[in-house]
């Protein structure tokens, strides 16, 4: 029997490696998918979204430079199977002109579309924007 599949976005793994809100819900999800009960993807651009977040959070000084390596050493460890496929970029591209969202939201979404596999946020505004139109966009805070 094949395990099921979800697309996460760099709004949900975010939550893995920082303490934001919903986390116990984006913990759960990872836990699911360390446990093998779930596979999770996600498009290579995740690492370099994450560990954005992180080096923000390190400029800031809500996070030192050691914390912030710790945390962008569990994301590799922790990380989802990722995804790059020059096809899939140009789906994610032509969704976004479609829907006036940015490349980064919707490659997400593509990688999805492509596994036949819904994809968790926790960007409400992206949520809001794209879930009539792709029912396959689940919000983070909305799971049970």
């Amino acid at each position: 029997m094949a395990r099921s599949c979800l697309a996460v976005d760099a709004s949900v793994v975010v939550k893995w490696v920082l303490p934001e809100e919903d986390r116990d819900r984006a913990l759960l999800i990872r836990d699911l998918y360390q446990d093998e009960k779930l596979d999770l993807i996600a498009p290579h651009l995740l690492v370099g979204e994450v560990g954005n977040v992180l080096w923000r959070r390190i400029r800031t000084e809500d996070l030192t430079p050691d914390q912030g390596r710790r945390c962008f050493e569990q994301l590799l460890r922790d990380s989802p199977i990722l995804l790059n496929s020059p096809d899939t970029s140009r789906s994610a591209f032509h969704i976004a002109v479609a829907h006036d969202r940015t490349v980064y939201d919707c490659l997400y979404l593509a990688y999805a579309l492509e596994q036949r596999c819904d994809l968790v946020t926790a960007d409400k505004k992206f949520y809001r924007a794209m879930h009539p139109a792709f029912p396959a966009v689940k919000l983070l805070a909305d799971l049970k």
